[in-house]
């Protein structure tokens, strides 16, 4: 999963990105360059199974966070520049939006400025759309065969986009398969996070756009401050703030919130591992995300949730109480279920 930072210049999308990831501002920042922060998926679960197991192995899932080299992106571009291309390979998008005050800014304006970059991935997309109708009526004024299906939708975002409205707004359409390669820039979920003051926790007043969006409110910089602390140092600061979970927690959560997925688990001697997959994976489905063979060969999956696990205290104790089933290949996988693939290949 990979998830891009997008933001106008000053936005702070540099100071969440360090704030997410840990990395210190004096880490290679200057240069102009994409950055990739890999971090660790917090799941509290996974700790406990591994003290439960003793496994020689721990492995948590992880997220990636894309932080194009970010000059190219400004207000009222007329052709797509490489930032674009860059973030066009994520899996989501992350807007920063600036509101916050500072010296010798003017003040914010986080409705317009959310507009202004929205716009943009609109335009781009539009350019897109409009160059492939074209190439598939010339292709039929020369006899030659186009997919109906494909023309029928890319018609459905044009009017969309000429609308002015985002892919995102028409689910279906935004992950039809046909239209997966033009990796439209509005049909990916968005989170918008408002990147606020040091006191200031409030969410702006954004209209409609808030129940039309996922949004967040952080506060960037008392954040990255947060995040560069040692762990029993920034507990004290959470609470001095009154900040109950620190934007990396939140912002994660969202992440798969905001994509659908979950994790199910793996257990055992050698390895106790999260694995992420999209809600309601069939069984055979989240078995390859382990291995191509496993769902090649699926005959059943033994299936605990983790709640019923903890409750009996034992997977041998669990089964006495039932909680232990067998599941065929479209048993819709739950968020916290442990299970053990039975296969033959």
């Amino acid at each position: 999963m990979k998830l891009g930072i997008i933001g106008l210049p000053g936005s702070g999308r540099k100071t969440l990105f360090e704030a997410l990831t840990r990395f210190g501002s004096d880490e290679a920042t200057q240069k102009p360059e994409d950055r990739i922060g890999t971090i660790t998926v917090p799941d509290k679960r996974v700790g406990i199974l591994s003290s439960m197991y003793t496994p020689k192995k721990t492995i948590y899932a992880q997220v990636e966070y894309l932080l194009p080299y970010m000059a190219t992106f400004t207000k009222d571009q007329k052709k797509e520049e490489p930032a674009w291309s860059t973030i066009r390979t994520s899996d989501a998008l992350i807007h920063v939006v600036r509101n916050f005050k500072g010296y010798g800014l003017e003040d914010p304006d986080p409705f317009g400025d959310f507009r202004s970059l929205d716009e943009e991935m609109i335009f781009l997309d539009l350019m897109v759309v409009e160059k492939r109708l074209e190439r598939l009526t010339m292709d039929t004024k020369r006899g030659r065969k186009i997919n109906p299906e494909e023309q029928e939708l890319l018609n459905k975002c044009l009017e969309m986009l000429n609308n002015e409205r985002p892919l995102r707004r028409d689910p279906e359409l935004a992950s039809a398969h046909v239209l997966k390669g033009f990796t439209f820039l509005s049909a990916k979920p968005l989170l918008v996070i408002f990147n606020n003051g040091d006191d200031d926790d409030t969410m702006p007043v954004m209209g409609a756009l808030v129940d039309q969006e996922k949004c967040q409110v952080v506060r960037g910089k008392l954040e990255h401050e947060l995040s560069q602390m040692q762990d029993d140092e920034a507990q004290e600061y959470l609470k001095e703030f009154g900040i109950t979970d620190s934007a990396r927690d939140r912002v994660i959560a969202l992440s798969y919130e905001l994509l659908g997925l979950i994790s199910f688990f793996t257990v055992g001697d050698d390895e106790v591992r999260a694995w992420t997959i999209k809600k309601d994976t069939p069984a055979v489905d989240a078995a390859e995300a382990i291995h191509s063979d496993i769902k090649k060969g699926f005959i059943r999956a033994e299936v605990v949730h983790y709640d019923d696990l903890m409750k009996a205290g034992s997977h041998k104790e669990a089964k006495k109480q039932g909680t232990v089933r067998l599941e065929g290949k479209t048993y819709p996988v739950r968020d916290g279920d442990i299970i053990e693939f039975r296969f033959n290949v």
